[in-house]
Parts: C-alpha cells; sequence; structure tokens
C-alpha cells in the first residue's frame, strides 16, 4: 500500500464529463421566423394592435414581461452550469468506489483511511453534530494551526458520542481543517466491525508508544482520562470529573514536548441518562457497564435515540510542556501538578458553561 496514491475527487478526469454546458439562448416571440441566412424577418402590427417596441442600445433598463419566468426556468439569466454539480459529484463518488475497488488510495501506519474519514465517515457524523446536538465550539484558536498537540476532554453520555462530536468539531471548525486522532479503549478494538470503522477513522489504542509516534509526526490527539469511569457514571454524577489515572497523558505529552489542550463538554451527560446499571448482565456479556435509562431497555431499539441536548464544546488555553528537561517525564511530582492543573481547569470551565446555559435543549 506505500506505493499507492490518492486521486483527487475533482482532478481532470472526473471534470471531464461534466463540463460546463453553454447557456441556452432565449427565443423572444417571433423567432420562429427567422432566416436561414441570419436575418430577421419583419414584424407586423395585428389588426387593432401596435408594434412593440425595438430596445435599442441605450433601453436597458427595459425588461419584458416575460423574462423573469424565462430565466427561472433556464433562460438567459440561468446559470450557465445548472446541473454540473452534480455530474461532478456523480463523477467523484465513481472514482472514489473504484479506488475503493481497486485498492487505489493510502492509509497510515496506524490503518488511518483520510480520503473514506472526509468523504464518508465525517459526513454521516456533520449532520448529527449540526443538526440534531447543535454543537457550538468555543476557542479553537487555542488549537495550534501545525505540530502536534494534545486535547484532554471531559467523558460521559453512557455511549463515546462525545470523542466523536469531538472530531468533528475540530476538523470542522479549525481554520487548518486539522484532524483528531482519539486514543481509544482496548474494548472499542474487540468489537466487529467498530474495531474497523475506528482505525480508519484515525483512532488508536489508548497507549503510551501511539501517543507520542503520532505527537511526534505532529498529529492532534485527543485523550480523555476518565476512561469508563466518566462515561458510565451515573446520572446524579453528571458534570463532575472522576479520576484521572496516574497521568500518562502528561508524561507522553512532556516526552513529545507537545502543549496540552483542556477541553470541557457540555450536554453530552443527558443524551442517555443512566440511572442504573445491570452489573450482572454486564459481566455476561464483558461489558465494563450496562446501562439503564428512561427509554432503555424498556422502548428496545427506540431507546438508544440519544436525547436532543444542546452541547457546547469549548477548548481552554495550551499548557505548554516544551520548556521542560527531558527527565521531567520521569519525575511523578509534576507528572502530578500538571494533571491536577489540567483537570482543574477542565472542572472549572464545566461550571462555568452550565451557569452560562439556558437549557437542556436550547
Amino acid at each position: 500500500m506505500a506505493d499507492a496514491k490518492v486521486i483527487p475527487f475533482d482532478d481532470d478526469r472526473s471534470r471531464s464529463g461534466s463540463a460546463s454546458r453553454p447557456a441556452r439562448r432565449r427565443t423572444g416571440a417571433g423567432s420562429g421566423g427567422g432566416r436561414g441566412d441570419g436575418s430577421t424577418a419583419p414584424v407586423s402590427a395585428l389588426p387593432g394592435g401596435r408594434l412593440p417596441e425595438s430596445p435599442s442600445a441605450g433601453a436597458e433598463g427595459a425588461q419584458d414581461p416575460q423574462r423573469p419566468q424565462e430565466e427561472a426556468v433556464g433562460g438567459v439569466g440561468a446559470p450557465a452550469d445548472a446541473g454540473g454539480g452534480w455530474d461532478r459529484r456523480i463523477a467523484g463518488g465513481l472514482a472514489f468506489l473504484r479506488r475503493r475497488v481497486t485498492g487505489d488510495y493510502e492509509v497510515d501506519e496506524f490503518g488511518y483511511d483520510k480520503e473514506l474519514t472526509d468523504q464518508v465517515l465525517m459526513s454521516a457524523l456533520r449532520p448529527l453534530a449540526d443538526k440534531y446536538f447543535r454543537v457550538e465550539v468555543k476557542g479553537i484558536e487555542n488549537i495550534p494551526s501545525d505540530g502536534g498537540a494534545l486535547i484532554v476532554a471531559n467523558h460521559s453520555g453512557t455511549l463515546p458520542l462525545d470523542g466523536l462530536m469531538l472530531q468533528v468539531a475540530v476538523h470542522d471548525n479549525h481554520p487548518a481543517e486539522r484532524h483528531l486522532r482519539l486514543l481509544a479503549a482496548d474494548l472499542v478494538f474487540h468489537l466487529p466491525v467498530v474495531n474497523e470503522l475506528a482505525r480508519k477513522a484515525g483512532h488508536t489504542l489508548a497507549c503510551a508508544e501511539d501517543a507520542q509516534r503520532l505527537l511526534e509526526l505532529g498529529e492532534i490527539v485527543g485523550v480523555m482520562p476518565e476512561g469508563f469511569k466518566g462515561i458510565g457514571k451515573p446520572f446524579g454524577d453528571r458534570y463532575k470529573l472522576q479520576r484521572f489515572g496516574r497521568g500518562g497523558f502528561v508524561s507522553t505529552a512532556l516526552r513529545a514536548g507537545a502543549p496540552i489542550v483542556p477541553c470541557s463538554i457540555v450536554g453530552a451527560e443527558e443524551i442517555y441518562p443512566m440511572i442504573g446499571n445491570a452489573k450482572t448482565l454486564a459481566r455476561l456479556l464483558g461489558f465494563p457497564y450496562f446501562p439503564i435509562t428512561p427509554t432503555f431497555p424498556w422502548l428496545g431499539p427506540l431507546g438508544a435515540v440519544p436525547l436532543p441536548t444542546k452541547w457546547t464544546i469549548q477548548f481552554g488555553e495550551p499548557i505548554p510542556t516544551d520548556g521542560y528537561p527531558p527527565e521531567a517525564a520521569e519525575d511523578p511530582m509534576l507528572m502530578f501538578n500538571l494533571t491536577d492543573q489540567v483537570r482543574e481547569q477542565i472542572q472549572h470551565t464545566l461550571y462555568k458553561l452550565l451557569v452560562q446555559r439556558r437549557s437542556v435543549f436550547f
């Protein structure tokens, strides 16, 4: 796969079958009497009527009463390439399918498929972020335009939709359209279908080696240190951060010299209010928890539909790490202090956003 290359959708081959069509000439009344030599037959007045006024070069403001209707259906004022956009989309889609079938596309060493992520996965998630959860993004300027950075966010919502919405928020709102590479738990890569999709979307195992490698490659890496403790906490503990582990993400950022960007997400806690946990069933299925919500499992598959809450994602001021010496990554006190600083900044921002929001759904 190393020698494969990606062919952009708007290449010359995809455009060749959808070139702009010339605008159709609008024909006025009596044009059917035109002569083959290009001259126009004289127009005679009807009985009791009068000849129409001839448009002159200086009468540019004179309008034909039929002009608005004719322009609306493809006359002189209609776009010259009214159907070209759809032609290009179809051609691009066919080219995309051809590359999928022939294997003429690129993936990186972690299995990340940028073309599939941009054209399919992000397109599928974008309506959920823009229309359903109506995600509002603040502080996007705190994410650097180039180079590696580690985004540390709170985790909640019973199902990990907050990570997917965070990925869309970074890509669609950052001026450089940067891609977020999330660190995911082992369970994600043990589930069929989900495993492949996660790899294709750029997610990788939450281990220090993979995270450091991505940061050194200049990628934006996302981590949610609460893990299952955050995503599976009861509804009564909403927006109360759980433990951040041993601060492994801080050590990784120090080794790579990448800034840490705290991120606070409000709105995800209420999509599946977890009022109970069937622990026995969870152990049988091998899950860390089995949620019971006001709608699940009582309504069956319909209970899996998340509530349409209003989300806010805010990125805080980055915490630089490039000023520390190399041995700082092994200093437990420094890691503890930086971990506590990141956690406190996220918690404080969560409280501030909760005070500012008018309603869970608006």
